[in-house]
């Protein structure tokens, strides 16, 4: 970004990662500086895609791997839509984005050529916008995909997003925030080359499988039907749902928030993302009067899910759909995760209710169930309002330990909580996970597996699932479809594309794939062992009842004390090699977007 030039290599020494996380860590692990903060300008963003991409069903993500500047660690967030169908079809497989744009820019990637556009006229604008504006601008050829931040990504909150396509994000981490920091405010992709299959009937045969095992069971029909937000119910009479900042795990108002009432008041159209059969994505409408005196309205339309609902739903008291619908949207306009941004909000209602701040640093007073307010709230976050909302912009974590309730600050390792109080597996999974995410393990699977509390069998479950998702992060798919792709189903994909793998190569890929990230972390100053759970965990019920402050901990022991005799067989090993590293300017960067660790 700082010289516009660009370079394109092909590097057969990664073809054995099968792509995806696997190529993305190693590109990352040779690019990045440790020595220097997350949105220094010489920080690399990484983009890749994966051996399987598009070619067989469910295929559809694109990870992104950054300098996470909202944890002070590693950075990987996954998202669907066109990006990785485009990126394909444009003959990449990974694109990395290095140094800071002397004004506002976006890039143009096509398959013979990166062109560096000016957008100065977009900075400011809502991400919901932008990908019109630049259809608009430059139409062309192909399947093309633009992901793009808003003002939240502009202004340096770190938990931003970055928005792809329409219905899909970038969502956790903060990478909204990195590429705000290299003023860069959207990438767009052309994918325009046919992928060519050398033997068609064998890859159709395969092909035919995995489709009616998509299509024709019932592993994915759930995700079709209602979607995620099925989740609610059940998890509510569970007694899991987190509500109020975890205030309690029973929403009162959960069936007026479930996805059967979503369904029956909102859902207009459910779509998918390339190359996929099922259709997950499911699309809510909601009503907004815009001129009270004229009865003048309009009709909105957003997707909603499972982790939408809970954060901007349950977790904030919200108890109608329309409401969550419009907070939904605001996130969309402003460019922020909306996990963080409900959870943030929580503790800022409940800290205001306490006393802790006052109507001097929230502006508006926060109560549980307030949709208006929380509005309000969650515009004065992104745009950096005051000192308050400047913290608020750094998460519950930061803002916590300038005004105090770290005690109710849901965040497990500077990420803000995922929508799951299940038990061990759940708590001590996000902590452990490589991104600190349900999604790096399934914890909360694993606890409603359980027919009773095991320490060792949840530290081992969790460890295993955290290894054998960096394969299926590698591949690159949807992981809504890890039930469709066993082992025996992901090798005959690969061997149908003339793809030479054994099982003990998925494992192998997987295991060096986990070990790069530990490597990436530890150069960081990532240490498991310094990862304190905030006491409100263990004061509100799980579906195991109230969990024990000694017991989380010793999970989180025994995981580690796994990773870190897998560290052991790898350092042992001879060293991989890898190309030398070019010299990068190292600049200062700008502290003020630099969250303090």
């Amino acid at each position: 970004m700082t010289t516009k030039k660009l370079k394109i290599e092909k590097r057969p020494d990664l073809n054995e990662y099968l792509g995806g996380v696997g190529i993305a860590m190693r590109l990352f692990e040779e690019n990045f500086h440790p020595e220097l903060p997350p949105l220094d300008a010489s920080q690399p963003i990484v983009f890749a895609v994966g051996a399987l991409t598009s070619v067989f069903p469910v295929m559809t993500k694109t990870v992104a791997v950054f300098y996470s500047p909202h944890t002070g660690e590693l950075g990987e967030s996954y998202a669907g839509g066109r990006l990785a169908f485009a990126m394909m079809q444009a003959g990449y497989d990974a694109i990395v984005i290095q140094g800071k744009a002397d004004r506002h820019m976006y890039i143009s990637v096509r398959s013979d050529n990166v062109s560096f556009r000016d957008a100065r006229a977009l900075w400011g604008l809502p991400s919901t916008v932008i990908g019109r504006v630049i259809r608009e601008r430059e139409p062309g050829p192909g399947k093309r995909s633009i992901i793009r931040i808003g003002p939240a990504g502009e202004n340096g909150v770190t938990f931003a997003s970055v928005c792809v396509d329409t219905y899909r994000h970038f969502g956790r981490l903060g990478l909204g925030a990195s590429m705000g920091s290299k003023n860069l405010k959207a990438m767009q992709v052309f994918g325009t080359t046919p992928i060519a299959i050398k033997d068609f009937p064998t890859y159709w045969n395969a092909y035919r499988a995995v489709y009616k095992k998509c299509t024709e069971t019932e592993l994915m029909q759930k995700y079709h039907d209602l979607g995620t937000s099925i989740n609610i119910e059940p998890l509510n009479s569970l007694g899991v749902l987190p509500t109020k900042n975890l205030k309690q795990a029973v929403f009162e108002h959960g069936d007026q928030i479930s996805g059967e009432e979503f369904a029956r008041k909102n859902l207009v159209r459910k779509v998918a993302c390339v190359g996929c059969p099922v259709g997950c994505i499911h699309i809510g409408q909601f009503r907004r009067e815009f001129d009270k005196e004229g009865h003048e309205y309009e009709s909105i339309s957003v997707a909603y899910d499972y982790e939408l609902i809970f954060a901007l739903g349950s977790f904030l008291g919200i108890g109608s759909t329309d409401e969550i619908l419009e907070m939904i949207d605001l996130i969309e306009e402003l460019g922020m995760d909306a996990m963080s941004a409900g959870v943030v909000m929580g503790w800022a209602t409940e800290a205001f209710l306490r006393g802790i701040i006052t109507e001097k640093e929230t502006i508006v007073p926060l109560k549980f169930g307030d949709k208006a307010n929380y509005l309000k709230a969650l515009q004065f976050t992104a745009c950096l309002e005051n000192d308050f909302y400047a913290a608020l912009s750094k998460g519950v974590e930061h803002a916590s330990s300038v005004y105090g309730g770290a005690d109710f600050a849901m965040q497990i390792a500077g990420n803000e909580m995922a929508g799951y109080h299940t038990g061990y597996g759940s708590l001590v999974g996000m902590s452990c996970g490589a991104r600190h995410s349900h999604l790096c393990n399934g914890g909360y699977s694993i606890d409603q597996g359980l027919k009773e509390v095991d320490l060792d069998v949840i530290a081992k479950k969790l460890f295993q699932e955290e290894i054998d998702r960096c394969m299926l992060n590698s591949l690159i798919m949807c992981l809504f479809a890890r039930k469709v792709y066993d082992r025996d189903t992901i090798l005959m994909a690969l061997h149908s594309l003339g793809i030479s793998c054994t099982d003990e190569d998925l494992t192998s890929v997987a295991e060096k794939t986990y070990a790069t990230k530990i490597r990436v972390k530890r150069a960081m100053g990532f240490d498991q062992e310094s990862i304190k759970f905030p006491k409100r965990f263990f004061e509100t019920p799980s579906m195991h009842g109230l969990l024990d402050e000694f017991s989380a901990y010793e999970v989180q022991r025994k995981f580690n004390a796994m990773t870190n005799a897998l560290m052991k067989k790898f350092e042992t090993a001879e060293p991989e090699p890898k190309p030398p590293k070019q010299k990068t300017a190292k600049k200062p960067a700008n502290e003020t977007l630099t969250k303090a660790k």
